[in-house]
């Protein structure tokens, strides 16, 4: 196991405009170096198209980078996300996988816009849709931005309390990816597969324990510990989650823009020490 200097911090999980964060790849790194970050990945949702100018400019400001992904799935019903960490972006199976996954998107988005103007925010859909960077990838996201700059709601948050949650009166439901298939794609591109922000997830506990077990036997090795998607309280639980099944522990801000979330590049405090960290088998 690599020894880590003090000034160590990772940074595993955040998105830029190729998805739905608010600065380009190359933008999100030089921030990430900023703040101190030494282990960057950018992990954009269902898209590799970032990869290459992240890891470029990553390699010119002298920051250690992951190659990653954040890919939606659909679980017991209910939308989850795996994030591959490690992944070659150039890989052909991950690369189709992603794009099958992707082709719903737009359909889906056009939905939410009728089902937001039938609740009086006419719009929606056109306002989302210029604030996408990637027209592929119109997200819950860029309604809940929309909606904030419409002054339909106070904040972004309000928008997915009110509108936007999984079942809310705006959210349209979508087939993803099998949790299966996620796995298989991240492990042909040679990555790690790591639950994302289990905090998020509404599943009763029986749901948890058959999530995480099935995780496991299909191959998933790691899970989110510390990450700007989670309060403080769930760090140990999430914490005890990683001992009691073994699996790696990652971390990341989750950042998608100043101002947006709970914390900023580089600004999570460090994993338990007696946890196995993921960049162990990566870098």
């Amino acid at each position: 196991m690599a020894e880590r200097s003090n000034s160590f911090c990772a940074d595993l999980h955040c998105h830029s405009t190729v998805s739905d964060g608010l600065l380009t790849p190359d933008t999100v790194a030089r921030r990430a170096k900023e703040r101190g970050v030494t282990l960057w990945s950018l992990t954009d949702h269902d898209e590799l198209a970032g990869q290459k100018l992240a890891k470029q400019t990553a390699q010119e400001i002298g920051l250690d980078y992951l190659g990653g992904v954040e890919i939606s799935v659909t679980w017991a019903g209910k939308t989850v996300h795996i994030v591959g960490l490690g992944i070659d972006a150039e890989n052909a199976v991950l690369a189709e996988g992603l794009r099958v996954t992707r082709s719903g998107r737009s359909e889906r988005a056009r939905r939410i816009g009728e089902r937001l103007a039938d609740l009086g925010m006419p719009g929606a859909f056109e306002g989302a849709a210029s604030l996408a960077g990637n027209p592929e990838l119109i997200s819950r996201t860029h309604f809940g931005r929309y909606l904030h700059q419409a002054k339909f709601v106070p904040n972004v948050q309000t928008a997915f309390d009110r509108y936007l949650h999984d079942g809310g009166p705006g959210h349209e439901p979508m087939r993803w990816a099998a949790l299966d298939q996620a796995i298989t794609w991240i492990s042909h591109a040679g990555g790690v597969a790591v639950i994302a922000h289990p905090g998020r997830y509404e599943f009763t506990q029986t749901q948890f324990d058959a999530f995480f077990a099935a995780f496991k036997e299909l191959g998933g090795k790691g899970i989110e510990v510390i990450t700007g998607s989670h309060h403080p309280g769930q760090y140990q639980t999430y914490a005890g989650v990683a001992r009691q099944y073994g699996f790696l522990a990652s971390c990341g801000s989750d950042f998608h823009g100043p101002g947006e979330g709970r914390y900023d590049l580089g600004s999570l405090p460090p994993l338990p020490s007696d946890l196995t960290p993921v960049w162990d088998v990566l870098s």
